[in-house]
């Protein structure tokens, strides 16, 4: 006599339903407090998660992130690597990261001429977009994530969109500024400028933070314990703007910061793009495709690791912001 598993049949129901209420509470939540088709959006295309206490002996972080968090000072160098020609004026390569000899981490690069692509900053508060939505709606070459947002989907700092101002009007930068003309882009460093004064004459151009290679070869980034997936946006010495993706959670920002002045790269000036699961770079020229984005995320709050779980739904982080490449 065969038994029905009634319990398979009754664990897979449950979860249907546990699904369905949490969509449910999170459309709810999402209206009551006032976050519109941005929380919506959310809600529905990526789902939701909780941040829960961690440490560093989670077995839902990576090794990367449990060895940058276990040992004292795990210094990292930069393995072998290369530039590889797409397209005349656009390269890419990946750069690997190694403590104590063995790697853990790598880094996604794009080496671009200003001179032979134009850069535009992107903002889509309605938060519909991923990576690959981003990449067929504006047919860019490369697509990176962009700076910070509100939880509307807004930016919370100074952006510049083909010529049309968003952001706060009132707003203290002393970190750095991606900026971008017809002609020209580049990184600026706010230390003794304006961000009105590094915008004027641009057409896209957006604030972030810290600078991880100021104008004085320095890091303003703060030592931290909070690890995740890291985006940048740097300048080299030859006039290039360089894009940047970790593709584990092994670094800090001021860990970060460290191990780009060091490196081969050879860079002038370096500013830090938002971070963790919204660290996404795509590209897509002449039959080379590169499509990553951020899996890993850990803070440390008033002496406390936060991991964030995610309670249903699977789909990637929407991009309210991204930094958009196109052949001229």
């Amino acid at each position: 006599m065969v038994v029905p598993n009634f319990h398979v049949g009754i664990g897979s129901t449950m979860r249907r339903i546990f699904k369905t209420v949490c969509i449910a509470l999170g459309i709810i939540i999402s209206v009551a407090a006032g976050l519109h088709w941005y929380g919506f959006n959310v809600v529905m295309r990526q789902g939701g998660n909780v941040w829960v206490f961690s440490g560093p002996a989670d077995p839902r972080i990576s090794p990367s992130m449990q060895l940058a968090l276990t040992q004292a000072n795990p210094k990292a160098i930069s393995g072998d690597f290369s530039w590889r020609e797409i397209r005349p004026g656009f390269q890419v390569s990946e750069l690997p990261v190694l403590p104590c000899g063995a790697e853990v981490d790598r880094i996604a690069l794009a080496r671009i001429d200003p001179a032979r692509f134009r850069f535009a900053v992107k903002n889509r508060p309605s938060g519909d977009k991923d990576l690959q939505g981003w990449m067929k709606l504006l047919g860019a070459a490369l697509v990176i994530n962009g700076s910070y947002f509100s939880s509307d989907g807004t930016p919370v700092t100074p952006l510049l969109s083909d010529g049309v101002r968003s952001g706060p009007a009132d707003y203290d930068a002393t970190h750095g500024a991606f900026v971008a003309s017809g002609s020209s882009a580049g990184v600026q460093d706010l230390a003794t400028r304006h961000w009105s004064t590094a915008f004027a004459g641009t057409d896209n151009a957006m604030v972030s933070y810290p600078m991880l290679i100021g104008s004085d070869g320095n890091s303003r980034a703060r030592p931290s314990n909070w690890l995740a997936n890291r985006s940048f946006v740097a300048q080299d010495a030859e006039g290039y703007i360089v894009l940047g993706t970790t593709l584990d959670g092994f670094f800090s920002l001021s860990r970060l910061a460290d191990f780009l002045r060091q490196s081969p790269l050879n860079l002038k000036s370096a500013l830090n793009l938002d971070g963790g699961r919204v660290a996404c770079q795509g590209i897509s020229l002449d039959g080379f495709v590169r499509d990553q984005c951020g899996r890993f995320e850990m803070k440390y709050v008033e002496g406390r690791f936060k991991l964030p779980v995610q309670v249903f739904g699977e789909r990637r982080p929407t991009m309210p912001i991204v930094l958009a490449v196109f052949p001229r």
